[in-house]
């Protein structure tokens, strides 16, 4: 019987870190979701205390940020990715990280205890603030990690978004999708969540007839962008089709080279859809948008920023990058050739 593809997708939920009462909401909202999936008492704990240092952190350095929590999938179940976002004065990763040092005078043991409870571990920090990410998953289960990442919120005052994501991993084979629903909104949320199981009906799908079949199951609906990236991973090679105002690029530290889309919108109107291949995408960092990000953007901007994990680079990019107009998702990939 033929293995499923591990999938990832969905709204993060975001708990905004502004006083003391917001430490334990973090912790108690990382020991549910945690529990939710499968963790034991003591795993689940792990991931509280995890939640509860990394809030606890942005409270004493910058006053304000957000906790940030969605499921992060592996080959031996799920794990909690938990990611800290502020804009505070910003701090020494190999200072912070050993138990006893504080930028702030205080006893200091927070990103060490941190690094001892989880299985992955990264950040990015200078003058405008720091992202640190953890992903915690079973002890005593095998697990890789998956270099991926995603960030998203919806505009304000919505509580769903009319962008969505998915990403399907099948052994070294990956495909990303990106959808932004026309508008923002439920009617929005809904014409993504049709282009979402569209997709999940057919993951690893060539682009170019995966996204002629997105075209039929979203009729109906207010219809959206769509960008639809296969990484093949025995010849290292990208191909991507992108239909409607998304942004995506394969980024170097020499630079990026941008990956077109064609005008339309998926679901009501567009010509047939071309597939575009880069057979050099090996090793190259995919980075999609929606238009809730500004497109005029570099990683050259963000020394170091290129080399840090997928998911720290999607949450840096969301907080510096949104517009604050429209529901905004980032997504982030890396993989080997």
């Amino acid at each position: 019987m033929a293995t499923l593809p591990l999938m990832a997708g969905g709204l993060p939920t975001a708990i905004p870190v502004d006083e003391a009462s917001r430490v334990g909401q973090a912790r108690r909202a990382a020991q549910q979701m945690a529990e939710s999936l499968g963790f034991d008492e003591t795993d689940a704990g792990r991931a509280a205390l995890v939640a509860m240092e990394l809030a606890t952190n942005i409270l004493k350095h910058a006053q304000r940020g957000e906790i940030h929590l969605q499921p992060a999938i592996s080959q031996a179940g799920n794990g909690v990715e938990i990611v800290a976002v502020d804009r505070g004065p910003g701090f020494d990763f190999a200072a912070c990280i050993a138990d006893g040092f504080s930028t702030r005078g205080t006893q200091g043991i927070g990103l060490g205890a941190v690094a001892r409870q989880a299985e992955v571990l990264d950040l990015y920090a200078d003058a405008r603030g720091a992202v640190v990410m953890a992903r915690l998953y079973r002890r005593g289960t095998p697990h890789r990690d998956m270099r991926y990442g995603a960030a998203a919120r919806p505009i304000h005052g919505e509580s769903v978004s009319g962008d969505a994501w998915r990403i399907a991993f099948d052994g070294a084979d990956t495909q990303v999708l990106l959808i932004d629903g026309l508008g923002h909104g439920a009617s929005a949320h809904a014409a993504a969540q049709r282009g979402v199981d569209g997709f999940d009906s057919d993951p690893l799908g060539e682009p170019d007839a995966l996204m002629g079949a997105l075209h039929v199951v979203m009729g109906g609906t207010r219809g959206g962008a769509v960008a639809l990236a296969r990484f093949d991973g025995a010849r290292g090679a990208l191909r991507f089709a992108g239909i409607g105002n998304l942004s995506a690029a394969l980024h170097t530290l020499e630079g990026s080279r941008g990956l077109a889309s064609h005008p339309g919108i998926v679901g009501t109107q567009f010509r047939r859809a071309q597939a575009f291949d880069f057979p050099d995408a090996g090793g190259k960092l995919l980075v999609l948008h929606s238009d809730g990000l500004q497109t005029r953007w570099s990683l050259r901007d963000y020394p170091g920023l290129a080399g840090r994990h997928p998911a720290v680079i999607a949450a840096v990019l969301l907080r510096d990058q949104e517009r604050g107009r429209d529901d905004a998702t980032v997504a982030v990939l890396r993989r080997r050739g």
